[in-house]
Formats: C-alpha cells, structure tokens, sequence
C-alpha cells in the first residue's frame, strides 16, 4: 500500500510505477506527486522484537458511503487506510514486522490481532448551509499474543470523531473536504493500537503521543513556538445574509472548529484573532478560551464583528491561532477578505444577466412552465409560479446559451392540459435529436393521489377531480420517446393530496420518472408548501436556483455552472433559507442520486458573462 496525499493506493494498483523513496518522502513518478507519509506521533523507540499484524477481514472489507451535497453516491474504503496505518504504527513500535498474508515463515514475538466490533457514519448535510457535521465511530479490540499463543493484553479501540466538514471549492462534483477527516481518524486508530501493544510488551503504562515527543536538551517543557500535535482546526469566514460579498458595516462571523487529534485530554487552550488593525479592532474579544476537549472531540467558537464602513474595496486579512496553555500550537490559518462598499451585494436576481460571447447550446432545448392562476378557486394560487418561469426561460436563454426557437413558454391561460401535451409529444420529438438535452421547468402544484402517483396542476386544472390533471407518467412516458442523451426535470411548488381523499394517510408521492437519462430536481421532500418568498417575489426553490445559474453555484470558479453544482447550491441553500429565515423546513430532493461518475454532474447549464469564447468549454 502506498498513501498518496490522504489517499491510500495499493501497490498493484501502480502497475509499474516506480518509487522512489528518501528524507522521509514517497514520490510517484506517473503521477507527479510527492508526499510525506502518514504523520503519526512520536511513539518511542522501537522495541527490539518482531510482531506480526492480523487485521481481520471486517476491518479490511470496510467502507463508508455517504451523499455528497449533489446527491452523489461516494464510497470511501476506509479499511485499507486503517490497515496501512496500523502498519505504519507497528513498524514504528517494533523492529521488525511481518504483515500477515506474507510468505514469511519466521515466527515473530508478538502477534497482534485487531478485529471490528461495529462501525458508523453519518454526515448531515441538511443541518448547517456552510458546513455539514460528521460523526464517525470505530469500535474494535486489538489483542497481543506472544509466540507461544499467550493473551498478553485485551483493549477496546473506541474512536468517536466529529467534525464539521465544508465544501471542497475545487470540486466540480461538489464533494466535501473528507480526506483530512479521515486522514486523522486513522492516526488516532492507528496510534491507539501501536500503544496498546507497547504497553502489553513492556508492561508499562506508556505516555499519551504528544508526551512521547522527545524533548530538545537543555529545554524544559514547550517551548512557545513548539508545534502541537493534539490541536488541529478549521476557520471559515460568514457573512450575515451568506451572499459570499463582505460589505461594511455588515455583520461577519469567524468560526473556529478545533479538535483534539490526540489521546489526552486538552484541559486548556485558547483560540486567538490577528491581522489587519481596521477589522481585528472590530472585535469585541480576539482570545477566547477552549473548554477541555476530550480525545476526538470537537468545539466550536464564534469571533463577531461588524465590517468598517469603506468607499472603495479594501483588502485585509484575519489570522486565526489556536495555543495550549503550555505553550504548544497548531499551524495558524489566515483568511483573506475584500471588503466592499455597502450595497454592493444588493440583490440582481430580477436583472437578466448578460449572455456570455460566443457560448450557445443550439442542442438544449427548455420547456417552462408556471401556472399561479387556476380556473378551480378551490386551487391555491401561487403568486409567483408564472413569472418565475418567464425569469428562467429568460435565464436560459441568456446564460445558458439556448436558441428562442428551441423554448416553449407556458404559463397561466397558455398553459392548459392540451399544450402541455401537444409540447411534450409534438413539438418536442420533432426537435430534439439523439445528442440533445431537454429542460423541463414546472413551477405551481402538484397532487399526491391516495397511491401515491403525481399529478401535475394546470391552468384548467381540479383540485378534486384527477382526471383534469395531469399525471407525471404521462411526462414519463414523453421523456422515454425522446431520444435526447439528458433530461431534467425541475419542480418548485406546493404539493398537496387530492382533495375528497378520506382513505387515511396518503402515502409519499412517487417522483420517479423512468431513471435512464432522465434526473429530476424536486422543490420539496413529501408534501411541502413550495415556500414562496415575498421579499424577493419568487419561489424560494426558484429564487436560489437562478442565483445559482448566476455564478453563485459556481464552486470551482472556473466560469461555468454545471448540473452537479447547481443541484448542490440549490439544496443546500434552500433548506438552510427555510430554516434561517421561515422557520419551517424545505429539502429540495435529487431523484435518483447522482453517481460518482454520472455525466449530468458535468452537465454545463450556463456560463457566465466573464468567461469569453475562447474559453467557453
């Protein structure tokens, strides 16, 4: 195995790529990159023994899997970074080792077996909009024999991490920063079962990691520049209404998530602000104490301040240290801000963007329709269903680079059953060739019958009669003709069950619209509201999905909002504003989830006016 970054590669994956190994360093020729090895703490001198490792296949087979904030399925083998670290650390404790599966016949010392008691994950990617909790337990046993078979020692390796995790902004797939969260689990594993053979071999209670760290002669004590190896943290800058444009006389937050990396308790520490006197002088405090932090655990503080009024842009910066009492620190963090005039982030959302020179998708084809205005007053009308989908055709056209000839508005009056029909199965088939890409905005209600199928609300639609509406298998059945390579399909709405239903419960409606090419970006979870909001005079599902087209999806800055960040943005953004703002809960659903390797996650929808022709992809 050979750990590349926080990534653990088994060798016969490298075919013949060459090693070449010195001053502490992997480099991997073929894949450029050089990186230093797992950082365990200092464990001691080795013993003069040799031991074998026996980890047992439940360790080895075991993999997380989680959803991304695009609704992607990720899986992490985290067995074989849990094996290549306990590796690490008994190469560390002992002179020699001999890892089991090997056709080394010598019998060692000591033989260490680790075995998996249960395991969990959850990461929850609702709770906050700008980082997502991770909780990961590990509960195993690691047990020493000696050559002759002898149980010399029995522990429970227990390991309960939690972090705040935040989105990679270089991640097109809209992942989040993972690696280094489990990067850290398996040291701390790791380091617990190379301590616990230590112990069982000499007998002795051997010190915590940091204070195995050998001291420099003549010092007593940390030295004040010493670095720890137990605190670790992560800063994030906030601003008050999360626009992502710093104002002055705005209110920002500084978030510091500290963790304790080690095996000891961290009774006290402190978590200080410097930098740049206009902002730091902002503060009302700049130290804050750390109430102790267990093994694993994790604490947050929050600096406040309001941003100093300016005329013109200001640069400054913010430097974040995190100290123990004694001394010891973590690497600090600086986080750079622009600071503009007040006003600048004032909404636009209404202002049809430019369209970018150059970029057109003469192969994207949009259908938008909103109906708020029903003939059936037993209908609730949706004040902003019809102009939302005006706004996003406009959004289309403009960003997204789709030809007027390839849109087809319905909205209110115009959008009866029958032109939905004669738009689905006539024109629609008539236009999109096999390498098109289908867009289908539905903005207004929808009912949920008493089994669960969808009907779509029209202008001429029932709130008691099905049979004037108009049923989701039918646009099912319109997307399977198609020949289109994507579909997607996009609802912001209320969803409601038919009304005169009295069998009991009416069960969740079914959104699934025949899989294949076909993905369906859906406002709410179950029966929602479809919140509309009045501030802004949209559906709040729509409101952030064009800010989104906009460039506020656009996580890896690179010009382009694809389909994978746009559905992360979307998601994210709506359930936290639903939550901040109304008090009331809205989770935008993506039905079915993408996969890792799922080209509409790549999918570009717009391209924004900055980024010019010659480098529109």
């Amino acid at each position: 195995m050979v750990t590349i970054g926080h990534a653990v590669i088994p060798t016969e994956r490298l075919n013949h790529t060459r090693l070449v190994t010195g001053a502490g360093m992997v480099c991997v020729l073929l894949l450029a990159a050089c990186v230093k090895p797992l950082e365990l703490p200092s464990l001691g001198e080795p013993l003069p023994a040799s031991a074998k490792l026996d980890i047992a296949p439940s360790i080895k087979d075991l993999t997380i899997r989680y959803s991304d904030s695009c609704g992607q399925l990720q899986e992490i083998q985290l067995g074989d970074r849990l094996q290549e670290a306990v590796r690490e650390g008994l190469r560390r404790t002992f002179t020699t080792t001999i890892d089991d599966g090997t056709s080394d016949t010598a019998t060692p010392d000591y033989v260490i077996h680790v075995d998996l008691v249960d395991s969990s994950f959850d990461l929850n990617k609702e709770a906050l909009y700008d980082r997502a909790p991770a909780v990961l337990h590990l509960n195993a046993i690691a047990r020493i024999h000696d050559r002759k078979g002898a149980l010399l020692r029995q522990t429970d390796i227990k390991i309960a991490r939690q972090e705040r995790l935040r989105l990679e902004q270089l991640s097109k797939n809209c992942n989040y920063l993972i690696d280094p969260f489990i990067r850290d689990t398996v040291i701390d594993f790791a380091t617990r079962v190379s301590l616990n053979a230590r112990q069982a071999v000499t007998g002795q209670e051997t010190a915590s990691p940091t204070e195995l760290s050998p001291i420099p002669v003549g010092s007593v004590g940390a030295s004040p520049a010493s670095p720890s190896q137990a605190l670790r943290f992560k800063a994030m800058l906030l601003d008050e209404n999360s626009n992502l444009i710093l104002e002055g006389g705005e209110h920002v937050r500084v978030r510091v998530d500290i963790i304790n990396a080690g095996t000891r308790v961290i009774e006290s520490a402190s978590a200080s602000l410097t930098g740049t006197s206009v902002v730091i002088e902002q503060f009302p405090a700049t130290t804050l104490p750390i109430p102790p932090l267990q093994p694993g655990q994790t604490k947050s503080l929050e600096f406040i301040a309001t941003l100093p009024p300016t005329n013109q842009a200001q640069q400054a910066a913010i430097h974040v240290t995190v100290v123990e009492s004694g001394g010891a620190k973590a690497p600090s963090q600086t986080l750079s801000l622009t600071i503009q005039p007040a006003g600048t982030g004032q909404d636009d959302v209404n202002q049809i963007p430019a369209p970018a020179p150059g970029f057109h998708q003469p192969q994207t084809y949009l259908v938008s329709i909103g109906v708020g205005a029903y003939r059936d007053p037993k209908l609730t009308p949706r004040r902003y269903a019809a102009t939302d989908a005006e706004t996003v055709a406009a959004y289309f056209q403009s960003l997204g680079g789709v030809p007027p000839s390839n849109v087809r508005l319905l909205h209110n009056q115009k959008a009866l059953r029958a032109d939905l029909h004669e738009t689905l199965f006539g024109w629609l088939p008539q236009h999109a060739a096999k390498d098109a890409v289908v867009i289908v905005y539905f903005s207004g209600q929808a009912i949920v019958t008493p089994t669960g199928d969808v009907l779509l609300a029209l202008h001429d639609g029932s709130a008691t009669d099905s049979a004037r509406l108009y049923p989701l298998t039918d646009l099912e059945s319109a997307f399977a003709r198609l020949k289109a390579k994507q579909v997607l399909f996009l609802f912001d709405g209320m969803v409601s069950r038919l009304r005169g239903d009295t069998k009991g419960k009416t069960p969740s409606p079914r959104w699934e619209l025949g899989g294949g090419h076909t993905i369906g970006l859906i406002g709410g979870e179950d029966m929602t509201k479809g919140l509309e909001d009045d501030q802004h005079r949209h559906g709040l599902f729509t409101y952030y999905l064009l800010k989104g087209l906009r460039g506020e999806a656009d996580t890896n800055r690179n010009g382009t909002v694809t389909f994978g960040e746009l559905t992360g943005y979307v998601r994210q953004k709506v359930s936290w504003a639903a939550k901040t703002q109304f008090n009331q809960e809205q989770r935008p659903m993506l039905l079915p989830p993408l996969k890792p390797d799922d080209p509409a996650a790549s999918l570009v929808l717009t391209t924004l006016p900055s980024l010019t022709s010659s480098e529109a992809p």
